[in-house]
């Protein structure tokens, strides 16, 4: 079985269809790169990935192997089925126009890139608006919590080539970029990679 690995650019990103039992493989094609995900139900754009019904079902924010990823209506939406980072981040929303104002030195906005601006774009041609885009599971990233909640961004600790592989539950619709931000990828932009694995072609 020949798979193809599709690749986003630095600071860009893309939308695509899943169906039911296929599986998802994003890879870190360089090393310390976070990928922002989100995804919608095909079947209804109003069900959409939880980061707070993912929590609460799993009991814990550290997800890995085996754990699974919930829609705000309680359904199943992927299964993480490997994991070679072992890091990522649910907490936090996508980097966007504000995030730059707000977070980082005064003109850093004016004409960056962000992740919610490349998810408002690869969500477009489905009819998704930007205000229904939630806090994105934001693969590779790592953010600690300390003991008093104060949430810290360290450099992704995934190296070249490293992935995380979710099952689809359901059929979807994605977007996944090459996250935007500064401080997310230890101060560099580097490319996203993915590959989609068919249900039919399993085995």
């Amino acid at each position: 079985m020949t798979v193809s690995t599709q690749r986003i650019p630095p600071q860009t990103g893309a939308g695509f269809e899943l169906r039911r039992g296929d599986v998802l493989v994003v890879i870190d094609p360089q090393g310390e790169q976070v990928a922002d995900l989100m995804a919608f139900a095909a079947e209804g754009r109003e069900e959409w990935l939880s980061s707070g019904r993912t929590f609460d079902y799993n009991e814990t924010i550290y997800l890995t192997t085996g754990h699974v990823l919930y829609s705000n209506r309680s359904r199943p939406m992927f299964t993480l089925l490997r994991d070679d980072v072992g890091q990522h981040d649910f907490l936090l929303t996508p980097c966007s126009t504000e995030t730059f104002e707000i977070l980082y030195p005064p003109g850093t906005a004016e004409g960056h890139p962000s992740c919610f601006g490349n998810l408002v774009a690869a969500f477009a041609p489905y009819g998704i608006a930007p205000d229904q885009i939630p806090t994105t599971l934001n693969i590779f990233m790592n953010v600690r919590v300390d003991e008093r909640g104060r949430v810290v961004i360290a450099p992704p600790l995934s190296r070249a080539g490293q992935r995380l592989e979710l099952r689809a539950e359901m059929d979807l619709v994605v977007g996944l970029t090459a996250c935007s931000a500064e401080g997310s990828n230890n101060g560099t932009f580097k490319p996203i990679d993915y590959q989609i694995i068919r249900g039919q072609d399993r085995g």
